[in-house]
């Protein structure tokens, strides 16, 4: 596949090219997110994504997520909001923005004469961004330097048969053409575990993927319910064994460079696997309450667009980065055509291979990066989720690449 300069992207100080440049508006406690909706809400149809953090209380995770969010290469300028007494430490998280080169402002509430005011001078520096914005240039940027995920919810029957196998044929493209690839779930994995530590770069690194897959079915013993919903069984699916070798699909067939957690960014192009469970003992409940969850970890990791594959159906979106909806079953595609990307189910129909569907995904890859609007950008779809967890730092064996 040609790696030649045939995409535009907004240049970072760190090298990284953004293929968005919006402003984002993050509370940093829950008692701020009304502040952050009046804001946008002066900005419907604009490129000014609301993000944030509920919790009063202080969490690394949650820390080191909101730092990596709102220093997406996606993202051109900055607007926290605190109340003021929360525990979040809005210092460290405006020093970094700053440091990256953004334009950043902070309003407290509780020293800003309260809710009217807030919202008053937020919409005006939000303004002012987007002017600022608007004038920005793109520089050449190649298909090696973008990071693209892929998630799958909803899943039923058809999704390791159609939409989940297609994005791993475009995954292999993309990662012999350079790119950076990420797949999850461990917890939708378990059965897998032996296959992917074949595919893995190094013996050490197998072994890592085997831990990782352990720890997430002790993770879900232990909570006494798994990664297996009812929807799951109506559409078809048996077992949780069932459903992983379907999500196992959509990693493709490249060799295996890694393993990351939320928040660490993959150190060169390849295949990589994100492990969303939290470490040590459980304490923070389910380890994603949604898919837009995961998918939120993902763009926390640097993924420019996520490849969402669904059998049952959803309408989900995200804010900061561009979600691409792989649709695996063709009566599902005929019912929420508005808000599906790709009809990977026209392979169920004989009306394409997974060959076909595999290039046009790789495609609209392309023009999604060249400014194209998803279906859910084109919807105003902009979800976000953010919750408690804890994670140990990865170790070395986990990524030999950037030894």
């Amino acid at each position: 596949m040609s790696n030649e300069a045939e995409l535009r992207g907004y240049l970072r100080s760190d090298g990284r090219k953004g293929i968005r440049n919006v402003v984002v508006v993050a509370y940093l406690v829950e008692c701020a997110h009304h502040v952050g909706r009046e804001i946008i809400a002066n900005f419907r149809g604009g490129d000014v994504h609301l993000i944030g953090f509920p919790g009063c209380f202080p969490n690394e995770y949650a820390q080191k997520m909101m730092e990596r969010l709102c220093t997406h290469p996606n993202v051109g300028a900055v607007l926290l909001l605190s109340l003021g007494c929360e525990s979040f430490n809005k210092f460290s998280l405006s020093r970094i923005v700053a440091e990256s080169g953004r334009p950043v402002q902070t309003l407290t509430i509780q020293n800003n004469g309260g809710t009217l005011s807030t919202i008053e001078d937020g919409t005006h520096w939000v303004s002012e961004q987007l002017d600022a914005l608007a004038g920005a240039e793109t520089v050449p940027m190649r298909l090696d330097e973008l990071m693209i995920g892929t998630v799958c919810g909803g899943s039923d029957g058809t999704s390791g048969l159609t939409g989940n196998p297609a994005v791993g044929r475009a995954f292999d493209r993309l990662v012999d053409a350079g790119a950076t690839c990420i797949f999850e779930e461990t917890g939708e994995l378990i059965g897998c575990e032996e296959i992917m530590a074949a595919r893995a770069l190094t013996p050490e690194l197998g072994d890592e993927l085997r831990a990782a897959v352990d720890k997430a079915a002790r993770y879900y013993a232990t909570l006494g319910y798994g990664s297996f919903a009812p929807g799951n069984a109506d559409g078809g699916l048996s077992t949780i064994e069932e459903k992983s070798m379907g999500a196992y699909a959509k990693s493709g067939s490249s060799k295996i460079s890694g393993i990351i957690k939320p928040g660490d960014i993959p150190p060169a192009g390849g295949l990589f696997l994100m492990d969303v469970v939290p470490d040590g003992e459980v304490r923070f409940g389910f380890p994603n309450i949604s898919d837009n969850a995961e998918i939120v970890e993902m763009i926390a990791s640097g993924c420019h667009m996520t490849l969402f594959v669904t059998g049952r159906g959803s309408v989900s979106g995200s804010a900061i980065s561009p979600v691409v909806k792989v649709c695996a079953n063709p009566d599902t595609y005929r019912k929420l055509a508005g808000d599906m990307d790709v009809d990977a189910g026209r392979i169920l129909e004989d009306r394409a291979t997974l060959e076909d569907v595999g290039s046009e995904i790789v495609d609209l890859i392309k023009d999604v990066a060249r400014g194209k609007l998803t279906k859910s950008e084109h919807l105003g779809h902009r979800e976000f989720i953010l919750t408690y967890k804890s994670f140990e730092p990865i170790g070395p064996a986990c990524l030999p690449s950037a030894a």
